[in-house]
């Protein structure tokens, strides 16, 4: 019978092959493209696959038989070996007799796919197992009923075929251990039809190790079967029919080995195999197509991994099967397309080597059977051994003869042009222009003989052919919208070149070009793009007015895209039109995220952010900060890429702080605040890209350097503006946090943080809203608590003893926590105490902290005053300047102004106090006059109240006090020495008179 063959198309954009790969599977064959592309041939022809048939024997008959079932999907009757009676089966086979069983009863495929699974693991452990005993008639039944099961879910493609060939695997095995020792006819016939299927299905699924053992089993079992056949006859005839019919099997049998072993990578096993395959053809004739079509699929898989020696070796016995008779032959399409494979191995082999191998069987491919794959094949052939020109014209010639496609000869030029024949190839486009001047794709031909010019310098040569084409579109001869989108593509390149030249002249005339293939009223995107080229030409060629009427045209046809913008933005910005610039800028953000452009030309290959930033680039030349800045603002807010925005964003600090005090146009003052709004906007992508991965660590901790930096600065520089100077500090904090964490990082963090705490109380101090003053202390707090972190880890890193922190840590806090009336001051009061270099600053600050309004701790106030006075007593020397106000304090806080009463154990507190002045006064000329005057004063107010009371006694004392405080004073001392000296001796007269009247009262 003869055999249908698919012929492939070739001759892809750049190589001229396209092999189809045939395969055979139990009387189907199944074609398999592989494609090898070239970069210049671009033709393509349908395939056709017609359906190839194998003579296969399927079915085995007996007539009697104990379980039997028909396939209808293959055709293949199984039979049980014929053993009568039922047993209960061995225990070393019970376990897989039940998961056959549980199998058959299964519907769920997930539950039969894991049945399978287990079946197969329990085969295996069987199959180890060398005294696993002899199987009965029940596990002969539960082979049948599995291998009938596995035939009737094929036929419903219920399981994978995976799956199927575990379930041949397991149904042969069980059916050859079941078989005896001596089996019958019928049940050797169908362990070899089982064998050679089981075989065949791991050939499928690429697991050729399990498929060779069971391709040994079934050669074993046709042997068997011939020799039954050949004790059963006698007669010569009946040999012969016989061995033929024997013969049938076993080459299907061979031809698997020889898959497999090609699959192991053994060659000679499978050229073995293949011999022994050809020695049958004699007898096996209708085989020849099929054993053609195996050899032929062996040299496309060694072809494809490049060994081309065994590729050449499997190709050619393929051409010499199908060639040995004519009857059985593939047909010339499938003999050409071997041959030309085969020219095709020599010439990637080693062409210059192989060259006579090659161009033979290219040209017994072209006898065979003409195609352009095997024209374009000789071609390259000839001009990869360096042929001279006379045998390539030759073979142009003969292309010529032919009529092929516009594309092959098309490509044939593209291929001379490779190999440097200029001459050839351009000759061969003038043939084929002329040949196919009628033709509606000959514009194809002229384009790419428009692009070849160019690419070798003949500019001219190509402006005359290109108008020549603009010539013909006018009278009507029209371009096809594809080959007209081809010269587009040429011309705005050549326009491209030309600009990045600066040959702006030049570059507008290819764009003209272009435009003369546009209809007057025909706008589109693409006419936009051109006419925005053409007006950046206009604009480096300083003719404003063409470019603005260009670019106007441009808005007509595509005003909504960023490109169009940016044209009008470059016209504002050149006429000094501030305000329209800035609409265009504003516009382009707008636009940005719609617009992420895909054009054509040079200068719309650039992204957003590359428009904006020679937006920017354009405002600064021109001097326009304010216009500058919003561009780069844009950037921010719109693009993707963080390395530009944290560009542009260093950009922007830098505007700012080189342009401080100015006002913009749209009336944004360039201050603090525009930097923080800047740097805050930095914090969040330096979070973003570290959560995101999107840059390395040192990359983030370099740039949060660098923006940290800058917040230290603005907040010194925030003098007038405490908020400011806060929040830059604490974003300093912040950005900090990003940074590689060593000695000097710490440092920072702990400045930052104590100069936002101190701010942020001086903001509190002047707030007269409550409620504000308490969240802006309660966050001070925090900044304290984070601050004293840092604090602990730097004091464990080396000596800090000579640093403020801890006492201005301690002193902030009990400020916050005395405004707060809050019960934890006295802790913080113990670790004043606690501190081990306690001084006297501090403990007067802790004084006034504690009576500040709205805090009142008098008591607090007292035990710090008492507290600084003593470290003043143990100064040396003195410092009588402070001490005077220490016991001034401790004296007006202990004896406030106007008291009435004063209890005893206070009085004599105060009397202590007056006593340590009395002796420092004395002991020191330095005592300052005002505060021994206020003193003094004090002393004989306190000295009047106690007389007014009758407290004679107390009030002498007092007097007395005041007295010799007076004696001390200085130029002060002559305004009140006669009034308190007459004063005193009244008062000392009726202090007398009281003494003595109050014994004869009592």
């Amino acid at each position: 019978m003869a055999h249908g063959w698919a012929m492939l198309a070739y001759l892809a954009r750049g190589q001229d092959l396209v092999h189809s790969k045939l395969r055979y599977d139990d009387g189907r064959v199944t074609i398999l493209i592989f494609q090898s592309l070239h970069q210049h041939t671009n033709v393509h022809q349908d395939s056709v696959k017609e359906k190839a048939t194998r003579d296969h024997t399927q079915c085995i008959h007996r007539p009697i038989a104990a379980s039997t079932c028909l396939c209808a999907g293959q055709g293949i009757r199984v039979e049980s070996s014929g053993r009568s009676g039922i047993m209960e089966a061995d225990s070393d086979f019970a376990v897989i007799t039940g998961l056959i069983k549980d199998l058959l009863e299964r519907h769920l495929s997930t539950a039969v796919t894991d049945l399978i699974d287990q079946m197969f693991r329990e085969m295996k452990r069987l199959e180890q197992d060398a005294n696993r005993g002899l199987p009965d008639e029940q596990v002969d039944e539960c082979a049948i009923s599995l291998w009938n099961w596995g035939v009737t879910k094929r036929v419903e493609e219920s399981i994978t075929e995976h799956e199927r060939a575990i379930v041949r695997h397991a149904a042969c095995i069980l059916g050859i251990w079941c078989e005896g020792t001596e089996p019958s006819e019928g049940v050797v016939r169908r362990n070899i039809l089982m064998a050679m299927k089981t075989g065949k299905g791991w050939i499928d699924v690429g697991e050729h190790d399990l498929a060779s053992g069971f391709l040994d089993v079934a050669l074993n079992k046709l042997e068997m079967l011939y020799a039954m056949l050949a004790q059963r006859s006698s007669e010569e005839a009946d040999m012969n029919m016989h061995k033929t019919y024997v013969e049938k099997d076993l080459f299907k049998v061979l031809t698997y080995q020889a898959e497999v072993a090609f699959a192991l990578k053994d060659f000679e096993m499978a050229s073995q195999s293949i011999q022994r395959c050809k020695d049958m053809l004699m007898r096996q004739p209708k085989e020849a197509g099929y054993l053609a079509v195996l050899c032929y699929n062996f040299g496309v898989d060694t072809y494809e991994e490049k060994i081309y020696e065994q590729s050449s070796f499997w190709l050619s016995q393929s051409y010499e099967i199908a060639n040995a008779d004519k009857r059985y032959s593939p047909g010339h399409e499938m003999q050409a397309k071997v041959l030309r494979l085969l020219a095709t191995v020599y010439m990637e082999w080693d062409c210059k080597f192989y060259q006579d191998k090659a161009l033979t069987a290219i040209r017994m491919a072209n006898e065979v059977h003409v195609h352009p794959a095997g024209l374009f094949l000789k071609m390259k052939i000839l001009l990869q051994s360096s042929q001279p020109d006379e045998i390539i014209g030759i073979a142009v010639t003969e292309m010529l003869n032919h009529e092929l496609g516009l594309d092959i000869y098309l490509n044939t030029a593209k291929l001379l042009l490779e190999h440097r024949r200029d001459f050839l190839a351009f000759d061969l486009l003038k043939m084929v222009c002329k040949h196919f001047e009628n033709s509606p794709d000959v514009g194809k031909a002229v384009i790419l003989h428009i692009e070849l010019l160019l690419q070798r310098g003949k500019e001219q040569l190509a402006r005359q052919k290109t108008e020549d084409l603009i010539t013909g579109h006018h009278i009507g001869k029209k371009l096809s919208i594809e080959t007209l989108n081809l010269l587009h593509l040429i011309l705005w390149d050549c326009a491209a070149k030309s600009f990045e030249a600066k040959n702006y002249r030049e570059s507008l005339e290819w764009y003209n070009y272009s435009l003369s293939f546009y209809a007057v009223d025909q706008f589109d995107p693409n006419f936009a793009k051109l006419q925005r080229n053409r007006a950046s030409c206009f604009l480096n060629l300083h003719e404003f007015d063409k470019a603005k009427e260009v670019i106007l045209e441009a808005a007509c046809a595509d005003r909504e895209n960023i490109f169009t913008q940016f044209s009008l933005y470059k016209l504002a910005m050149l006429e000094n039109n501030i305000l329209e610039a800035t609409k265009a800028i504003s516009a382009m953000g707008n636009m940005a995220a719609q617009s992420r452009s895909k054009g054509l030309l040079m200068q719309e290959s650039c992204s957003d952010a590359d428009l904006f930033t020679m937006a920017a680039q354009i405002a600064l030349e021109k001097g326009y900060t304010d216009v500058a800045l919003k561009a780069l603002e844009c950037i921010v807010e719109q693009d993707h890429n963080t390395e530009q925005v944290f560009l542009s964003l260093r950009c922007l600090v830098r505007l700012v702080l080189s342009n401080k005090g100015t006002t913009s146009v749209d009336g944004r003052t360039n201050d603090g605040e525009l930097i923080l709004s800047y740097l805050n906007t930095a914090h969040k992508k330096l979070t973003e890209s570290l959560n995101e991965g999107v840059l390395s660590h040192d990359k983030v901790s370099s740039d949060a350097h660098w923006f940290r930096k800058i917040a230290w600065n603005v907040a010194v520089q925030a003098e007038d503006s405490p908020k400011v100077m806060r929040d830059a500090f604490i974003l300093s904090y912040q950005l900090s946090l990003f940074c590689n964490c060593d000695k000097s990082i710490l440092v920072a963090q702990k400045s930052c943080l104590l100069m936002a705490t101190a701010v942020n109380l001086e903001i509190a101090r002047k707030n007269t809203d409550y409620s504000e003053q308490v969240q802006i202390l309660t966050k001070s707090l925090n900044y304290i608590q984070l601050c004293q972190e840092i604090w602990r880890a730097l004091q464990s890193s080396g000596d800090f003893s000579q640093d403020p922190t801890e006492v201005l840590l301690l002193l902030y806090e009990f400020e916050i926590r005395a405004k707060l009336n809050d019960p934890r001051l006295e802790t913080v009061l113990e670790k004043v105490w606690e501190l081990p270099r306690l001084d006297i600053k501090t403990l007067e600050t802790i004084a006034h902290l504690s009576m500040e309004t709205p805090s009142y701790y008098p008591s607090i106030c007292k035990r710090a005053l008492q507290g600084a006075l003593t470290l003043h007593k143990k100064q040396d020397p003195l410092d009588v300047s402070m001490l005077s106000k220490c016991l001034h304090s401790l004296i007006k806080l202990s004896l406030p102004e106007g008291a009435v009463e004063v209890e005893t154990c206070v009085q004599e507190e105060v009397w202590k106090y007056f006593q340590d002045a009395l002796s420092i006064i004395t002991s020191c000329d330095d005592y300052p006059e005002i505060e021994l005057l206020w003193l003094m004063t004090r002393a004989w107010n306190t000295g009047i109240f106690q007389y007014s009371v009758k407290r004679y006694t107390d009030a002498e004392r007092w007097c007395a006090l005041a007295m010799r405080l007076l004696n001390h004073l200085g130029t002060l001392k002559s305004s009140y020495e006669n009034q308190m000296v007459g004063l005193y001796s009244e008062i000392l007269e009726q202090v007398d008179k009281a003494k003595r009247a109050l014994p004869n009262e009592e």
